[in-house]
């Protein structure tokens, strides 16, 4: 540690030296060239010595305005407002720096905007080894009498990430599983949660949502948010005694939520202790190397600028090669294999999701840094052989999860009473539930197949085939999905047979991963993607583009992993009352239609798991044409089992003209007709559309 601060020390003084040194006097070439990049290095180099001040001040005594002041000075160049001239907007940094620097020293202030979270947790190793990069690039401009060739500048950045993955993909890794790391629990833990200064404890940007959904739920009574911080804690235990999973060697539980939730988050800390389980809570992973696309992992803020974490959703694409893949996937298993322990008693996570942000439509940018075919297809193998590893460690069929959501105060004046709605979705009847879904399932476990078409301008068509019951009355297709694990109540879902499952799906808009999606549009061959399409852009391959990066995840096709019809009519009303439907999350929109999933099956890495419905029959509908891979003899084989994603795409009550479970006769039993549930035993579910 003492060569840390000996090298911490060299690299400030270098720092400060950058600003008054004239080295762009010596190179001729381009004159406005050097200009630009002598101010690039100059704000860059003022940046990094800022966070570094930041550091070094007692926080504790500063008042919320001297913190406020702090916070947007560390984010105000990648601000909305100030972003049209940011080093940090690829359009920009190419205009100053040509096409070539600009991607490259665009990049390089992206991985330094790190610096924030390093200074913050006291990250001194990753802050040193990333000021050092960038110092090493600057010395490329400011020692020579030319300026440096692009190449030089990459293979630098390349040799970073590929000789500090063991630091960064190592810590990463660890830290995943690892509740030795105290910041966020000491900041939710020990502090007087009624002063809001705490909020700027995190080095996260505040935004009216923190601190409006701080002062809100400061506001409520304690037994209510003791209530809904049980709703949570006892989904997540709730998910092992529905899966049946030992709970009692498992010793810590990943708390995943948005800033301003603390006083939540710290009654559920209390009540997961009480179940023996200690709180890992990381933040979302800042370098490049740790990410995937925009998709925030962790505790989070309201991002600063969302185009600007899409503009750089793939940055890797500097330094993804085989060889690079190769060194994190062995710096992988080496952090699992030293820490499997810890794995071993990590009981999964436990995830508090957030919605009501404005929706956000990105800007496609011919500047930015993208994969190109040759990556994307290293991206699925990556991706595949880092699930194999985690998988390793951390079966899947030995841990659970939970996922509630809650909205944030940018989804309107009328947060208050929203927010007071989700909480009674949350809290649903599940005994009406069971019922109900169990009238549905006892139809479609006598069916072949179902048949979904679309209503008015909705052009879905589709044939889902469902597996064979070989013992009916003991066996079941379909699990009855209740509040436990997935927050609220209100689906029936299954793994369809691929073979056969053909058709169109379509729906008018759908927000998957924080991205608006219009009139898209995905055909089915054999249960497959054969083709697909959007109205986001008006150039056909732009819209192509974005669905294969966001939705597909750079696979050439992927399966349908799950058909689900959701009951949830009480979220779907108010969604209309407050209207607010495409503003939900995933989580609470799949309950509010019938959704298919594109990707890996539910019960991915854990098929052998028996399952059983509340009725005492088992769910046999776990596997795929795709997933049975898994038991292949050959290597190539098993590699296509799983895909590593699960992305639900759910259809509107009103797009719906009618599901109908058919049988092997050809008779067709009508479970939702125009939108309204028809079918014996679940009219009850209607009666939030008669109240509206």
């Amino acid at each position: 540690m003492e060569d840390i601060w000996e090298r911490l020390e060299l690299i400030v003084e270098r720092l400060g030296e950058i600003s008054n040194e004239k080295w762009s006097d010596n190179i001729s070439d381009n004159e406005e060239l050097c200009v630009a990049l002598k101010e690039y290095f100059d704000f860059v180099s003022e940046f990094i010595l800022y966070a570094y001040d930041v550091y070094q001040i007692d926080k504790s005594q500063l008042d919320e305005e001297e913190l406020r002041a702090i916070n947007h000075k560390l984010y105000e160049d990648i601000l909305p407002e100030n972003y049209g001239e940011s080093f940090g907007n690829p359009d920009y940094a190419v205009k100053r720096l040509g096409t070539s620097y600009g991607k490259l020293l665009g990049f390089l202030y992206s991985e330094v905007r790190g610096c924030i979270a390093y200074c913050f947790e006291n990250k001194m190793e990753e802050f040193v080894s990333l000021c050092e990069l960038f110092i090493e690039i600057y010395c490329m401009f400011s020692e020579n009498d030319r300026l440096p060739e692009a190449e030089e500048i990459k293979n630098a950045i390349y040799y970073y990430m590929y000789d500090y993955a063991d630091v960064l993909v190592a810590g990463r890794t660890a830290q995943s599983i690892d509740c030795s790391n105290t910041f966020a629990v000491r900041i939710i833990m020990d502090s007087d949660l009624s002063d809001l200064r705490y909020l700027y404890h995190y080095g996260e940007y505040v935004s009216e949502n923190e601190i409006k959904t701080a002062t809100f739920l400061n506001s409520l009574s304690e037994d209510k948010v003791r209530a809904m911080a049980a709703t949570y804690v006892n989904g997540f235990i709730k998910g092992f005694e529905t899966m049946r999973i030992d709970l009692s060697p498992k010793k810590s539980v990943n708390i995943r939520y948005t800033i301003g939730q603390e006083r939540m988050v710290k009654y559920a800390i209390e009540m997961f202790r009480e179940h023996g389980l200690s709180p890992v809570i990381f933040r979302y992973a800042v370098s490049r190397i740790n990410r995937k696309l925009n998709i925030r992992t962790g505790f989070v803020g309201t991002p600063a600028n969302k185009q600007y974490d899409y503009d750089h959703r793939m940055d890797e694409a500097l330094f993804f090669d085989k060889a690079f893949i190769n060194r994190k996937l062995e710096v992988m298993e080496e952090a699992y294999a030293k820490n499997k322990e810890m794995a071993y008693v990590y009981a999964g996570p436990a995830v508090i999701e957030t919605f009501g942000e404005a929706p956000f439509k990105p800007e496609n940018k011919e500047t930015v840094i993208k994969l190109d075919e040759k990556q994307q297809k290293l991206l699925v193998e990556y991706s595949s052989k880092a699930a194999d590893i985690t998988n390793k460690y951390i079966p899947r069929d030995k841990y659970s999860f939970t996922i509630i959501a809650y909205p944030i105060p940018e989804i309107g004046d009328n947060f208050e009473e929203i927010f007071d709605e989700i909480v009674k979705v949350n809290t649903l009847d599940n005994d009406l539930y069971r019922g109900i879904q169990q009238c549905m399932i006892d139809v479609l476990d006598r069916a072949e197949y179902v048949h979904i078409v679309g209503r008015g301008s909705n052009k879905t068509d589709i044939r889902v085939m469902l597996h064979k019951l070989s013992e009916p009355e003991r066996e079941t297709n379909f699990e009855n999905c209740l509040a436990d694990v997935n927050i609220p109540v209100g689906e029936v879902f299954t793994s369809p047979v691929l073979t056969g499952t053909d058709g169109i799906l379509n729906v008018s808009e759908v927000y998957l991963n924080e991205l608006k999606y219009t009139n898209l549009t995905i055909e089915f061959k054999d249960g497959k993607i054969s083709s697909y399409t959007c109205d986001n852009f008006s150039d056909e391959r732009e819209n192509k583009s974005f669905i294969k990066e966001n939705v597909m995840f750079s696979h050439e096709t992927l399966p349908i992993g799950e058909f689900a019809i959701g009951t949830n009519t009480t979220a779907y009303v108010m969604a209309h009352k407050y209207d607010i439907i495409y503003k939900l999350p995933i989580l609470i929109a799949e309950k509010m239609g019938p959704h298919f999933a594109v990707g890996d099956t539910c019960y991915s890495y854990s098929e052998e798991n028996r399952l059983y419905n509340p009725d005492g029959k088992e769910i046999i509908a776990k596997d795929n044409e795709c997933s049975l891979l898994r038991k292949s003899g050959d290597d190539k084989e098993r590699a296509n089992a799983y895909f590593n994603c699960h992305t639900d795409i759910t259809i509107p009550y009103e797009e719906i003209g009618g599901i109908y479970a058919v049988k092997p006769d050809g008779e067709q039993i009508a479970i939702i007709e125009n939108g309204r549930f028809v079918l014996e035993g679940t009219k009850e579910l209607n009666k939030p559309f008669e109240q509206s």
